[in-house]
């Protein structure tokens, strides 16, 4: 997909913030990992609830409502598709960084990054963490959302970066793990979306 000049300068702050947001990540792993536990938050109603935007049936729901919505509206079925499109290509991404990536989540006991040979089930990322898979689904359909909805963005945003949060409360990722997947879930939506409008059509979605 060949980016226009318009489109160019926004990728290059992304690029930018991914640098200094991950390295930040980084330095603060150790910290959030003493400091951020609740290992039961997953018990609880409003972690489910985060928690389950990193859940691609959710998006299937939100999907369909769109399109039941939405359908006989101008790129309603497409962006229908793409609410459902963009979480998924999200997982898959983060199904396939893990197998490159190889790093091990997070051990309750000792703060440590570890990572697992690539000769020790090279086609398995059982027990990997980074990128969170949660995570990346979470941010590539917020990115969505928020293109569509766009005055209530932050509430996509903060519905995903809930996602995130619990994941680091329960110990299931280092904060570095759901910062990469967070910002990688905004390229895939904001990539999908530049492609459903490769043709030059006014990216909006005017609600009925």
């Amino acid at each position: 997909m060949t980016l226009s000049a318009s489109s160019q300068p926004r990728w290059t702050r992304w690029l930018l913030l991914s640098v200094v947001a991950i390295a930040a990540a980084h330095a603060l792993d150790a910290t959030v990992w003493r400091s951020a536990r609740l290992l039961t938050v997953n018990d609880t109603d409003w972690g489910r609830l985060f928690r389950s935007m990193g859940y691609l049936p959710t998006w299937g729901i939100i999907a369909l409502g769109y399109w039941l919505q939405q359908r006989h509206q101008p790129r309603g079925a497409a962006y229908a598709r793409a609410l459902l499109l963009a979480p998924a290509l999200g997982g898959a991404v983060a199904e396939l960084l893990k197998l490159a990536i190889r790093r091990l989540r997070p051990s309750p006991d000792v703060f440590e990054y570890l990572f697992r040979s690539y000769t020790e089930g090279p086609l398995s990322n059982r027990g990997m963490g980074l990128p969170s898979s949660h995570v990346l689904v979470a941010f590539s359909g917020a990115a969505v959302m928020a293109k569509l909805f766009p005055q209530a963005r932050w509430l996509w945003y903060l519905l995903a970066a809930g996602c995130a949060a619990t994941r680091v409360l329960a110990l299931g990722h280092f904060l570095s793990d759901t910062v990469v997947a967070a910002l990688l879930g905004v390229a895939v939506g904001g990539g999908l979306w530049q492609w459903l409008h490769r043709d030059g059509g006014t990216p909006t979605a005017p609600i009925a």
